[in-house]
């Protein structure tokens, strides 16, 4: 997770059904040590850090399992903060850009009328104001990297854990 994404994603194919799958991690969250929690609906599991343990940069992870026909379950995750959180960022970036837009709307129009346009310095402003909300949203994902790293250890914990399981009691 070195490259820069915003909401880190994955897939991953497994031999068993989706069904099984959610199966699984549904045991796996009920039988946890409190280290992770998590909901499940339907084919959707969020995956998250206890509240009392949570940051405000706490990640979750959701995830989504299909079912392939002959090949398994596809799972795909998505890392990402609370909801209010990545709220928070979208209304600001779309507030910031609303603003630019009007601003260099009459800025633009006010140079081309042959006026000053003093509006217009407010557009470097914005663009630092986004790369500081920028910096602070990587800032916020290397604080919650290694929950990150735990909600996925936990995954796959309890999807190897229970494959080996069900490949022993093949075999005995």
């Amino acid at each position: 997770m070195t490259t820069v994404e915003i909401r880190p994603r994955f897939q991953r194919q497994h031999n068993a059904s989706a069904e099984q799958v959610i199966e699984r991690l549904s045991e796996a969250l009920q039988q946890s040590d409190g280290s992770v929690q998590g909901s499940v609906m339907d084919h959707h599991i969020v995956l998250r850090i206890p509240v009392e343990e949570q940051h405000y940069w706490s990640p979750q992870l959701s995830l989504t399992i299909e079912d392939k026909a002959d090949e398994g379950a596809l799972i795909r995750g998505l890392y990402g903060p609370r909801s209010s959180v990545w709220l928070m960022f979208v209304f600001l970036y779309s507030s910031l850009g609303a603003i630019s837009l009007f601003v260099a709307i009459t800025g633009f129009s006010q140079l081309s009328l042959g006026m000053s346009a003093p509006a217009l310095w407010a557009l470097p402003v914005a663009a630092v104001i986004a790369l500081t909300l920028y910096l602070f949203a990587k800032a916020g994902e290397r604080l919650g990297k290694d929950e990150m790293h735990r909600l996925r250890n936990f995954m796959d914990a309890a999807l190897v854990e229970k494959e080996a399981k069900a490949s022993i009691r093949e075999v005995s």
